[in-house]
């Protein structure tokens, strides 16, 4: 069998570059452009056999089109803040739409459009501070996807100057962010239909699928209710799907009571993997820690989740502050407990291991899973710094 059918280890390396990147452009990334088209055949096979998705192979990139079983809000482009620049940032795609390869155009032009396209129920108006910050945010996404690139002049003056100037030049991969519907777009009417109608085309093997995604797009699955049909399939075929992912990935598959989720062994530059070097990861892993030590006081639901009140948080957290604050940064030493609630939980929830609303906050089984103390003489050490 030629090289190119074997899912080998230049297979795998392919997956993984598919998984983490949006895509690949062969003027950017050509070695691993070339090493995808080498293993096309075997990494189209397999994505759509156990994701049911598309991979996308065009002379000038490559993409996997990657659509969630249910979208998060973590999911989101991190550097937007508002709805407003989702907003603006899709008017923006349409503006490019219209623009030839290398065609140039000036900020002035756009913002104009802009100002034409724009939903929102208030217009859009340069001269508000507000209004400039969330163009420069879509303007630095739209160049980070490559979307655009500068000619001449820098977005950054105009946070001070809605006169400013800057000449740009719409790129080829401007027309290809957006992904493919099988109908028209202006007839969906809520987005659960976009899903629904990806799942229309993905219904053999559904269930395989939906776990596929939610393991390799997510940082954990978790049991929803007693009937959770997803989590029920992996506790059943816990043996096959763990080593196909084994076979096919450097992940490994750990399945828990109420939660699953994957993990590597060397993280890659890349990656986005818990803990990370942020000193909230510290504080996280020590809540952990210590909410084990306390089982009576902390007991979790069916569901493995356990739920307290804003103040029953923040009183743990203050908890946490008086034994282990010589270990903590000075960032952390100098915040308010609620202050450092608000990290703590911002983090907790990107990670899905915690969700809130205005009276609970629910510590979610991912939580548990990972747990950690400052050694007991590191007063001694803090202390002789």
């Amino acid at each position: 069998m030629e090289a190119g059918q074997l899912f080998d280890e230049k297979a795998k390396q392919g997956l993984e570059l598919l998984l983490h990147h949006y895509w690949i452009l062969r003027a950017k990334q050509p070695e691993w452009y070339q090493l995808i088209r080498e293993r096309e055949k075997v990494l189209r096979r397999y994505i759509s056999d156990k994701f049911g998705l598309r991979l996308i192979v065009h002379q000038y990139f490559i993409k996997l089109e990657k659509i969630p079983v249910e979208p998060e809000g973590w999911m989101g482009i991190q550097d937007f803040q508002e709805q407003m620049d989702y907003a603006i940032f899709c008017c923006a795609l349409s503006f490019l739409e219209g623009k030839a390869v290398e065609e140039q155009f000036l900020l002035s032009e756009l913002c104009q459009d802009l100002q034409g396209d724009y939903p929102g129920e208030l217009p859009l108006d340069w001269t508000l501070y507000t209004h400039r910050k969330s163009l420069i945010r879509v303007m630095k996404v739209l160049l980070d996807f490559q979307l655009i690139r500068v000619v001449d002049g820098d977005i950054a003056r105009f946070d001070h100057n809605e006169e400013q100037e800057v000449l740009y030049e719409a790129t080829v991969y401007s027309r290809y962010f957006m992904r493919t519907y099988p109908d028209d777009f202006s007839a969906y009417r809520h987005w659960e239909e976009l899903l629904e109608s990806d799942w229309k085309m993905n219904q053999e093997d559904e269930r395989r699928k939906r776990v596929y995604r939610k393991l390799f797009f997510s940082p954990g699955l978790q049991r929803g209710e007693q009937q959770d049909l997803d989590f029920h399939y992996i506790r059943n075929f816990r043996n096959r799907l763990s080593e196909d992912i084994e076979e096919h990935s450097d992940y490994t598959l750990h399945i828990y009571k109420n939660t699953a989720f994957l993990s590597t062994a060397e993280p890659r530059q890349y990656h986005k993997v818990f803990p990370t070097n942020q000193a909230v990861s510290d504080l996280i892993l020590q809540l952990s820690w210590y909410m084990h030590q306390q089982p009576e006081r902390f007991q979790p639901n069916e569901s493995g989740q356990v739920l307290l009140t804003k103040s029953e948080f923040e009183r743990m957290v203050e908890e946490l502050r008086q034994q282990f604050q010589q270990g903590w940064s000075k960032a952390f030493r100098e915040k308010s407990v609620s202050a450092v609630c608000a990290d703590m939980l911002g983090e907790m929830k990107y990670w899905m291991m915690a969700e809130a609303d205005e009276a609970f906050i629910r510590i979610r089984p991912l939580a548990g899973v990972l747990a950690g103390q400052y050694p007991k003489d590191f007063q001694e050490g803090t202390a002789n710094e």
